[in-house]
Protein backbone atom coordinates (compact mmCIF):
# COMPACT_ATOMS: atom_id res chain seq x y z
CA UNK A 1 0.00 0.00 0.00
CA UNK A 2 1.39 3.47 -0.45
CA UNK A 3 2.57 5.40 1.85
CA UNK A 4 0.08 8.05 0.74
CA UNK A 5 -2.86 5.74 1.44
CA UNK A 6 -1.46 4.60 4.94
CA UNK A 7 -1.47 8.62 5.98
CA UNK A 8 -5.21 8.77 4.59
CA UNK A 9 -6.12 6.29 6.66
CA UNK A 10 -4.07 7.59 9.76
CA UNK A 11 -7.02 8.17 12.88
CA UNK A 12 -6.33 11.80 13.83
CA UNK A 13 -7.96 13.43 17.01
CA UNK A 14 -9.19 17.10 16.97
CA UNK A 15 -8.95 17.94 20.74
CA UNK A 16 -10.91 20.94 20.44
CA UNK A 17 -13.94 19.64 18.48
CA UNK A 18 -13.72 16.20 20.43
CA UNK A 19 -13.57 14.73 16.58
CA UNK A 20 -11.88 11.67 15.42
CA UNK A 21 -11.05 11.86 11.78
CA UNK A 22 -9.26 9.90 9.00
CA UNK A 23 -6.06 12.12 7.85
CA UNK A 24 -6.31 15.42 6.27
CA UNK A 25 -8.73 17.73 7.71
CA UNK A 26 -9.88 18.90 4.43
CA UNK A 27 -11.17 15.42 3.48
CA UNK A 28 -13.56 15.82 6.06
CA UNK A 29 -13.62 12.05 6.89
CA UNK A 30 -15.22 12.23 10.45
CA UNK A 31 -15.81 9.06 12.15
CA UNK A 32 -18.78 7.70 14.12
CA UNK A 33 -17.59 4.97 16.34
CA UNK A 34 -19.94 2.42 16.80
CA UNK A 35 -19.38 -0.98 18.83
CA UNK A 36 -20.75 -4.16 16.92
CA UNK A 37 -23.12 -4.63 20.05
CA UNK A 38 -24.49 -1.02 19.04
CA UNK A 39 -25.19 -1.86 14.85
CA UNK A 40 -26.76 -5.60 16.55
CA UNK A 41 -29.11 -3.40 19.17
CA UNK A 42 -30.14 -1.14 16.38
CA UNK A 43 -30.86 -4.39 14.20
CA UNK A 44 -33.51 -5.74 17.44
CA UNK A 45 -34.70 -1.92 17.41
CA UNK A 46 -35.59 -2.06 13.72
CA UNK A 47 -37.12 -5.34 13.52
CA UNK A 48 -37.94 -6.87 10.33
CA UNK A 49 -36.88 -4.12 8.38
CA UNK A 50 -33.44 -4.26 9.50
CA UNK A 51 -31.46 -6.59 6.97
CA UNK A 52 -32.81 -4.10 3.96
CA UNK A 53 -31.70 -0.80 6.44
CA UNK A 54 -27.96 -2.68 7.49
CA UNK A 55 -27.23 -3.32 3.76
CA UNK A 56 -28.75 0.40 2.73
CA UNK A 57 -26.03 2.02 5.54
CA UNK A 58 -23.51 -0.27 4.37
CA UNK A 59 -23.71 0.47 1.01
CA UNK A 60 -23.76 4.29 1.82
CA UNK A 61 -20.15 3.67 4.29
CA UNK A 62 -19.02 2.22 1.19
CA UNK A 63 -20.03 5.08 -1.10
CA UNK A 64 -18.67 7.72 1.10
CA UNK A 65 -15.46 6.13 1.63
CA UNK A 66 -14.66 5.52 -1.75
CA UNK A 67 -15.76 9.32 -2.93
CA UNK A 68 -13.60 10.70 -0.49
CA UNK A 69 -10.37 9.36 -1.64
CA UNK A 70 -11.93 9.31 -5.48
CA UNK A 71 -13.73 12.37 -5.88
CA UNK A 72 -15.08 13.15 -8.77
CA UNK A 73 -13.52 10.12 -10.78
CA UNK A 74 -15.24 8.92 -13.71
CA UNK A 75 -14.81 5.17 -13.32
CA UNK A 76 -16.79 4.10 -16.99
CA UNK A 77 -13.81 5.36 -18.50
CA UNK A 78 -11.28 3.46 -16.60
CA UNK A 79 -10.66 -0.07 -17.61
CA UNK A 80 -11.90 -2.79 -15.42
CA UNK A 81 -7.57 -4.00 -14.62
CA UNK A 82 -7.92 -0.12 -13.03
CA UNK A 83 -11.21 -0.27 -11.32
CA UNK A 84 -10.32 -4.03 -10.06
CA UNK A 85 -6.64 -3.06 -8.93
CA UNK A 86 -8.76 -0.02 -6.58
CA UNK A 87 -11.40 -2.29 -5.73
CA UNK A 88 -8.38 -4.88 -4.12
CA UNK A 89 -7.02 -1.54 -2.56
CA UNK A 90 -9.98 -0.69 -1.19
CA UNK A 91 -10.18 -3.84 0.59
CA UNK A 92 -6.81 -3.79 1.85
CA UNK A 93 -7.82 0.04 3.27
CA UNK A 94 -10.76 -1.54 5.09
CA UNK A 95 -8.50 -4.29 6.44
CA UNK A 96 -6.13 -1.89 8.25
CA UNK A 97 -9.48 0.19 9.25
CA UNK A 98 -9.90 -3.51 11.36
CA UNK A 99 -12.66 -4.60 9.82
CA UNK A 100 -10.66 -7.90 9.57
CA UNK A 101 -8.50 -9.63 7.19
CA UNK A 102 -10.23 -9.50 4.01
CA UNK A 103 -9.20 -10.83 0.30
CA UNK A 104 -11.09 -10.39 -3.29
CA UNK A 105 -10.47 -13.24 -5.72
CA UNK A 106 -11.71 -12.03 -9.28
CA UNK A 107 -13.34 -15.16 -11.18
CA UNK A 108 -15.08 -15.56 -14.98
CA UNK A 109 -18.29 -15.25 -13.54
CA UNK A 110 -18.00 -13.73 -10.28
CA UNK A 111 -15.90 -12.35 -7.24
CA UNK A 112 -15.57 -13.75 -3.86
CA UNK A 113 -14.52 -11.57 -0.80
CA UNK A 114 -13.51 -13.65 2.10
CA UNK A 115 -13.48 -11.87 5.46
CA UNK A 116 -11.60 -13.40 8.65
CA UNK A 117 -11.93 -12.54 11.89
CA UNK A 118 -14.96 -9.69 11.07
CA UNK A 119 -16.91 -7.50 13.44
CA UNK A 120 -19.43 -10.20 13.62
CA UNK A 121 -16.91 -12.11 15.32
CA UNK A 122 -16.34 -10.28 18.63
CA UNK A 123 -20.16 -10.75 19.09
CA UNK A 124 -20.30 -15.02 18.19
CA UNK A 125 -21.90 -15.43 20.93
CA UNK A 126 -25.05 -13.00 20.61
CA UNK A 127 -27.42 -14.91 17.77
CA UNK A 128 -28.03 -11.02 16.20
CA UNK A 129 -24.74 -10.97 15.28
CA UNK A 130 -25.66 -12.24 12.16
CA UNK A 131 -27.06 -8.78 10.77
CA UNK A 132 -22.86 -7.41 11.21
CA UNK A 133 -22.42 -9.59 7.71
CA UNK A 134 -25.42 -7.35 5.97
CA UNK A 135 -23.38 -4.18 6.67
CA UNK A 136 -20.26 -5.56 5.13
CA UNK A 137 -22.44 -7.12 2.06
CA UNK A 138 -23.40 -3.45 2.12
CA UNK A 139 -20.39 -2.02 2.34
CA UNK A 140 -19.29 -4.15 -0.56
CA UNK A 141 -22.33 -3.10 -2.35
CA UNK A 142 -20.93 0.30 -2.46
CA UNK A 143 -17.42 0.11 -3.44
CA UNK A 144 -18.88 -1.73 -6.68
CA UNK A 145 -21.56 0.52 -7.23
CA UNK A 146 -18.76 3.67 -7.25
CA UNK A 147 -16.52 1.90 -9.18
CA UNK A 148 -19.16 1.11 -11.63
CA UNK A 149 -18.74 -2.53 -11.42
CA UNK A 150 -22.89 -4.07 -12.06
CA UNK A 151 -23.20 -6.90 -9.83
CA UNK A 152 -25.60 -8.40 -7.26
CA UNK A 153 -24.28 -10.73 -4.53
CA UNK A 154 -24.65 -12.24 -1.07
CA UNK A 155 -23.02 -13.91 1.86
CA UNK A 156 -22.75 -17.71 0.99
CA UNK A 157 -20.55 -18.49 4.11
CA UNK A 158 -20.39 -17.75 7.80
CA UNK A 159 -17.86 -17.97 10.70
CA UNK A 160 -20.75 -17.60 13.04
CA UNK A 161 -22.26 -20.61 11.18
CA UNK A 162 -18.95 -22.93 12.34
CA UNK A 163 -16.79 -21.80 9.26
CA UNK A 164 -13.34 -20.80 8.92
CA UNK A 165 -14.44 -17.32 7.73
CA UNK A 166 -17.40 -15.26 6.03
CA UNK A 167 -17.68 -15.45 2.52
CA UNK A 168 -19.47 -13.34 0.00
CA UNK A 169 -20.36 -13.93 -4.00
CA UNK A 170 -21.13 -11.21 -6.37
CA UNK A 171 -21.74 -12.72 -9.84
CA UNK A 172 -21.42 -10.42 -12.69
CA UNK A 173 -24.16 -9.05 -14.51
CA UNK A 174 -24.31 -8.78 -18.14
CA UNK A 175 -20.55 -10.07 -18.64
CA UNK A 176 -18.26 -11.74 -18.10
CA UNK A 177 -14.52 -10.60 -16.82
CA UNK A 178 -11.72 -10.90 -19.37
CA UNK A 179 -9.49 -13.79 -19.68
CA UNK A 180 -6.17 -11.66 -18.50
CA UNK A 181 -7.69 -10.45 -15.08
CA UNK A 182 -8.85 -13.80 -13.88
CA UNK A 183 -7.40 -14.78 -10.63
CA UNK A 184 -4.98 -17.66 -10.63
CA UNK A 185 -6.89 -20.97 -8.06
CA UNK A 186 -4.66 -21.83 -5.27
CA UNK A 187 -4.32 -25.43 -4.62
CA UNK A 188 -6.37 -25.03 -1.42
CA UNK A 189 -9.37 -23.34 -2.39
CA UNK A 190 -9.19 -26.02 -5.69
CA UNK A 191 -9.29 -29.33 -2.62
CA UNK A 192 -11.62 -27.45 -0.89
CA UNK A 193 -13.94 -27.24 -4.04
CA UNK A 194 -13.68 -30.86 -4.97
CA UNK A 195 -14.45 -31.44 -1.66
CA UNK A 196 -17.98 -30.14 -2.15
CA UNK A 197 -18.33 -32.68 -5.48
Amino acid sequence: MSKRLKKDLQINIDEKEGQLFFGDKKKDMKLLMLRPLDIIEFSEFAGTNADDILIWVGKSLGRVFMQKFFDSKDWESESMATRKEVFLGSLESLEIMGYGHIQGKFKKDHIIIDVEDSLACEESDNIMAKNICLLYQGIFNGLFDILKMDVDGEEIGCALLDEEKCTYRFNYIGGELEAGLIDEESEENVSEFLSTL
